[in-house]
């Protein structure tokens, strides 16, 4: 880790379709001019779905902080960001074998819900937390020797008012200017 200067933070964008979400292009848009800041939209980079794996590699050695932005899907991150650490996060790159890459990152998942916050617990419509649901995420972190920083989460993405997604925004931006 750089400990010399701000902390660089590559922002991987992970959405199916970016451009028809206010959520994740406004989130992406409020840190897009930070100095030290990185955003990467795999759709746009892979728009046929074939992941350049030492470009990706190169991206994450070069970062000391890794955010996965991307709106929660199917208890799960997007097919796109999946694939993604499927090819990118290799044995003896990531994890096993001289696969210490990343370790000493930071990981941070900025993510949106449709649901309300409610629904996200043990009596609401999902009955988990989405700290229960994100555990295969934490596993991933710890696996690859990252640190798993506080997710920041949008519950209830599709009545966010354009004021709520901009005080959102801000704290968003705040947590990669930190």
């Amino acid at each position: 880790m750089n400990l010399s200067a701000t902390p660089r933070t590559l922002v991987v964008v992970a959405h199916p379709d970016p451009g028809s979400s206010r959520i994740t292009v406004g989130l992406a848009d409020a840190v897009r001019d930070l100095d030290h800041v990185t955003v990467h939209d795999l759709s746009a980079a892979y728009p046929d779905g074939r992941i350049d794996v030492e470009r990706e590699q190169a991206l994450l050695r070069a970062h000391d902080r890794i955010v996965w932005q991307f709106p929660w899907h199917w208890y799960s991150v997007p097919a796109v960001l999946k694939t993604w650490i499927d090819e990118v996060l290799a044995y003896g790159f990531a994890y096993g074998t001289g696969g210490t890459a990343l370790h000493g990152k930071t990981l941070r998942l900025v993510t949106s819900t449709g649901a309300p916050e409610e629904a996200y617990a043990p009596d609401g419509r999902n009955r988990f937390t989405m700290a229960q649901l994100m555990a295969p995420l934490d596993a991933t972190a710890h696996l690859t020797g990252m640190r798993l920083a506080e997710p920041l989460v949008l519950f209830g993405a599709r009545l966010v008012s354009d004021v709520e997604l901009k005080a959102h925004a801000e704290q968003y931006r705040t947590l990669l200017a930190a």
